[in-house]
């Protein structure tokens, strides 16, 4: 049943996350709000990149990011990103469906080498936090970047503030 709800969720999601991917604009792709934040193409980039850590997050019990390459493109072309998130997309509901309710039980690990990053912890816990909440954490501030560059913001579940000021 969980499985079921997740796999819900993710098609929901996905939706919306490409709704915000392709809101970001050519023209703002190098802003960023301070000095130590990421430009608004780094961002989308980094959205984009999570889908793929679904792989490594729902297919393997350890997942050492220092032998894992993906390929991303440069940060400051959008449709380089959109696509690379259209392929990350089919990869993730790849590994969702060989998921198990076993499988969400079972501990897993995120590494770089020797060094533990995450975990380990239930695939369950992985994939509600690391996975999709942590892709919501982003899309927030990529609401952010949109409104403080002046663009449009797409509404994700339902309308937006400005949409429901009109009329």
């Amino acid at each position: 049943m969980i499985l079921h709800y997740l796999t819900t969720e993710f098609e929901q999601e996905v939706s919306n996350t490409r709704k915000l991917l392709q809101a970001v604009p050519e023209k703002d792709i190098d802003y960023k709000p301070s000095d130590t934040s990421w430009t608004m193409g780094e961002l989308a980039q980094h959205i984009a990149t999570i889908y793929y850590w679904y792989v490594g997050a729902l297919t393997q019990d350890v997942y050492d990011m220092a032998t894992d390459r993906l390929e991303r493109g440069a940060t400051n072309d959008i449709k380089a990103t959109l696509a690379l998130f259209e392929s990350n997309v089919e990869k993730a509901r790849a590994a969702l469906k060989t998921l198990t309710e076993e499988k969400l039980e079972a501990n897993w690990t995120m590494k770089a080498g020797d060094h533990v990053i995450l975990g380990p912890m239930p695939r369950g816990i992985v994939a509600r936090g690391f996975l999709f909440n942590h892709i919501y954490h982003h899309r927030g501030e990529m609401i952010v970047y949109l409104r403080a560059t002046g663009n449009k913001v797409p509404g994700l579940y339902g309308p937006t503030y400005e949409e429901s000021k009109r009329g």
